[in-house]
Order: structure tokens, then sequence, then C-alpha cells
């Protein structure tokens, strides 16, 4: 966990193999591109990848662990940094950061002037590319002027070029803003960067973009290892830790399958991923004063969090009694000698029970059982993140997150501890986790679509162990576990039945583009 983000003077081990050329030829596009517009050499390269996540959907919000891999799709950032002296060029010691991008039509060229003192400014109402960017860079700098009070962000000139689908569910919102932090502390004098430190910065830094980022798609950004899948935990603090693919025949083969549906978490938010917030903290806040349980503000988006719960009613006070605001509450505290795995199904049991509206909940209904003006539960929840709904469903919500962090650690032991005389038992397992996974998104968390649901239907028809949908789901992108002798029949099955359905004349570049067979990848580095 203390581990620097590497330095390297080769691509060489951060792509699969058969993607080594066209990368080499995309990188050395993106230097010459950055002498043609700054007439000069990019100093160095800051990249970080995108993410699939294998299993644990919608749950590191609630801070509980979770299982991505990275992926070879990435944001690169050249950067080229002028002197300390040059601040002053332009008549005062403002920072001055033209922000280009390799695809100017579709990105707009744009710079960013910052006082020696303070940070670029964003504004979350407008959907900017740079925005990611600045973001990035106020984290950094924030992180430095931590350790020097008196410091000031040097000029720097970047040219971006990413290929991770934008609304794709592969978090290239994380990417970039990963990538970006590392940059300015790169381009502002720290050789070292600490990964902790790094991914800490860019799950803060990302709200400010205006989404509530829960933590996975940072972790799984830096930490990720080649050929591995990682299991990043939140609580009591972020922890990662690799966990190898068992050796089984057939391989174990994961398949990317893009929907076309573009939903882009930051423009769809307050109906979509941060109603899911905070619908997920109004549980735990309710569940809690139901019981009688004092929580404490964690590291979760809106400083309270499912995960807290559970620690709070399983947790005892000094003298061997229970943390409580009302001892008389007739559901009595867990027992803190109780296994995690039994705490989760406890948890998931007394769901129905405490949160038993059906239809939902109202603003009105909320605010009385937390015994808080409206005003103020507006102001606690709904501000900094607006959402727009009338009736927050909480039990829906709440039974997603704990039976999904149950499917985490079953998938976690499987890969730990696989049957080693029966590895098609192992990728069934496997599998059914992830269509169960799918169930709970489309019927209980309601976060799927009609594309997915199709395209998660037509691979397991033609072979696939197991299809869910990925990222922060209405739309985007599904996972496969697929056999490795079943890749070609599911691509085909796709292509016949999907893609050439919903667009006839669809090209073979964006086919390709379509689909991808995952290896998992490498993390950040300069």
């Amino acid at each position: 966990m203390d581990e620097t983000v590497p330095v390297t003077q080769s691509i060489d081990t951060l792509y699969p193999d058969a993607n080594i050329p066209s990368q080499k030829h995309r990188w050395q596009g993106l230097i010459s591109q950055f002498e043609s517009k700054y007439g000069k050499k990019p100093a160095f390269v800051a990249r970080s990848p995108g993410r699939v996540n294998l299993i644990g959907e919608h749950i590191d919000y609630s801070l509980y662990e979770v299982l991505p891999m990275a992926i070879a799709a990435d944001v690169l950032i050249a950067v080229a940094v002028s002197s300390p002296e040059d601040n002053g060029m332009n008549g005062t010691t403002d920072a001055v950061i033209p922000m280009l991008n390799i695809n100017p039509h579709k990105h707009r060229p744009s710079e960013c002037t910052v006082p020696s003192s303070g940070k670029a400014d964003i504004d979350a109402t407008v959907h900017e590319w740079t925005n990611y960017f600045k973001a990035g860079f106020n984290g950094a700098v924030d992180l430095l002027r931590k350790e020097n009070e008196e410091f000031s962000p040097r000029s720097m000139q970047i040219l971006v070029d990413g290929n991770v689908p934008a609304g794709g569910g592969l978090s290239s919102s994380a990417a970039f803003v990963c990538a970006s932090a590392l940059a300015v502390l790169r381009a502002n004098g720290r050789e070292h960067v600490k990964k902790r430190e790094l991914v800490e910065l860019a799950i803060v830094s990302e709200r400010a973009v205006g989404v509530n980022s829960g933590g996975m798609d940072q972790s799984a950004s830096v930490f990720a290892a080649k050929g591995d899948a990682l299991s990043v935990s939140f609580s009591p603090q972020l922890y990662v830790k690799a966990i190898p693919f068992p050796k089984v025949e057939p391989p174990i083969t994961f398949m990317i399958a893009q929907s076309f549906v573009t939903s882009d978490k930051h423009v769809t938010a307050p109906r979509c991923y941060n109603l899911r917030v905070v619908e997920c903290t109004l549980a735990a806040e309710v569940m809690a004063a139901k019981l009688g349980v004092e929580l404490q503000d964690d590291s979760g988006p809106l400083r309270r969090s499912l995960r807290g719960l559970q620690h709070a009613f399983f947790s005892s006070s000094s003298g061997g009694g229970k943390t409580t605001k009302d001892p008389s509450k007739p559901l009595p505290l867990g027992d803190p000698q109780t296994p995690y795995k039994q705490q989760l199904e406890q948890m998931l049991s007394m769901t129905p029970k405490l949160l038993d509206q059906e239809t939902g909940y109202t603003r009105s209904d909320i605010a009385e059982i937390l015994q808080i003006s409206f005003p103020a539960l507006e102001s606690r929840y709904m501000t900094t993140f607006p959402v727009k709904t009338d009736r927050f469903h909480l039990a829906k919500r709440a039974q997603h997150v704990f039976s999904e962090a149950l499917r985490v650690l079953a998938f976690k032991e499987f890969l730990q501890n696989p049957d080693s005389a029966n590895d098609t038992k192992l990728l069934e397992r496997l599998g059914a986790l992830m269509n169960e996974t799918q169930e709970s998104c489309r019927e209980v968390y309601e976060c799927s679509c009609e594309e997915i649901d199709e395209l998660c239907g037509i691979a397991r028809g033609a072979g696939a162990y197991g299809s869910r949908l990925t990222g922060a789901g209405w739309g985007g992108c599904t996972v496969h576990l697929v056999p490795m002798d079943r890749v070609g029949d599911v691509r085909r099955a796709w292509v016949e039945r999907y893609y050439r359905r919903r667009e006839p004349d669809i090209s073979d570049d964006r086919l390709e583009e379509a689909v991808v067979v995952s290896e998992p990848g490498q993390g950040s580095v300069v």
C-alpha cells in the first residue's frame, strides 16, 4: 500500500502483447503532435487506465469490498513544464496551462490561469472535458500545499489522448482525473508519488465535477497489476490486494461489450448515480434511527454509509454494552464476535423489517424518522449533489448492497481457493454470481436497461458462464465470463443479433471498438 507509482522507459509492460505495436504508434503520434503544437518534446507522459468491475457493483460508495481489474484502454497526458521564472512572464505569478486534446474537433482547446495561491475554477454545471484535468490539478495542489503552505503551481503545457469510452461504464473520468493529478504532481517536483495518496486525492477531486464517487474506479486505475484482479476495500481505510486468477482449462477470459447507450453519470447523476448514493446513505441513517444506533462519520461520499451502519451495529462500547441512542429500542444489537459473513447476512435479513415502506419514502417520511427538519434534510443530503425524485426506495437499495457484498466474498473465495479437480465447476460458480449481480442490478437496484439485458441474454445463450453490466449502469458496457473456446461464438452472436440489427451499416472499426477480449492491465505509470 505504500508503493509509489512506477516510472518506466518502455510501454512493453503496460499492454497485452498483441496491443504493443498499435500502442507504440499511438504514443509516437502523441509525442509528435505535442512537438508540432508546442515546439518542444514533452518532459514525460502520465498514464492511467480505465477499469472493468468484475463484481461488486454500486457498493464501493457504501464502503464495501469490490473486485475490479484495469483494462488496456487509458488516458495519456503528455506534459512539458515551464521553469519557475516563466510563471512571471505574463506580468503576474499566475500559472498558465494550455489544455489541448489530440481530437480538437470533439474536445475544444482551452487555457487555464491559476493564481499563485489559488486553484483552477470548475463549473460543475457545465460538462467540459477540461473539468477533469482541473479536478486532478486542484487535488494535487491541495496535497502540495499541505506539505508547503507557500507552494505555487508551475505553468505547464499538456496534450491529452484518451481511448476509454466516455459514458461506457469503464471509468473514463477516473482515469482522466488520476492521470491529471499524477501529471501535476510530477510537473511540480514530485518524483515519487505514492499510490495511496494519488487514489485518495483523486476520489475527492472527482467529486468536484459533480459526482459522488465511491473510490473503486480510482483504486483500480492506480493500483492495478498486470495479470491480476484487485480486491479493494474501504473500511476502516483504503486497502488494496492483488488477487491472481487461478490457472484453469479453459482459461478464465473476460469479454467487454459496449451497448452504445451512453449514460454519462455526470449528466444523468441527479436521477441515477447520485440518487443511488443518497438513497444508500439515507437507508443507513433510517435503519440506524430505528435500531437506536449512533452512526459515526466515515469516508463515504456523504460521511455515512451502510458499512458504517454494520460496524456500529456489531461494535461494543466500553463496559461491554452497545453504542445506542435509545437502549429501549425493540431490536437487539449485534454480537461483536459474529463472523463478517454472518454479519452481512443478518443485515440483509433485517432490511425489510426496518425499511418496510414498499412504495418508498418521501422527504417528509425521512425527516420525521430522523427527527430533523425538512430544510435540514435537504441541506445535509441533497445540496452538494442535488437529486431529483419524489420517493426514495431505501429497502431495495440496501438489499442490493448487502447481497452484492456477500457475492463479492463468494467470488473472492472461489478465486483464492479453486477446486482444482473441476475447472468447469469453478467457472460455473463464478458465472452464476455474475448473473445474480445482473439480476439484482436490473430488479433491485434498477440501474440496468433493455440494451444491457439483451447483450447479457445473447452472451449466455452463446456460451458465456456469466454476464452483467459493469460501471454506473443505465447503459454503457457489459462484462462476460466466457470460456476461451467460445469467444468467437459470443462475438458473432452479438454482431448478428445486437449490433447489426440496431445499426445495419455498422463499420468494422466500430465493431472492433464494441467488443474487447480483456486481460487484466497495468495501473498508473509515468
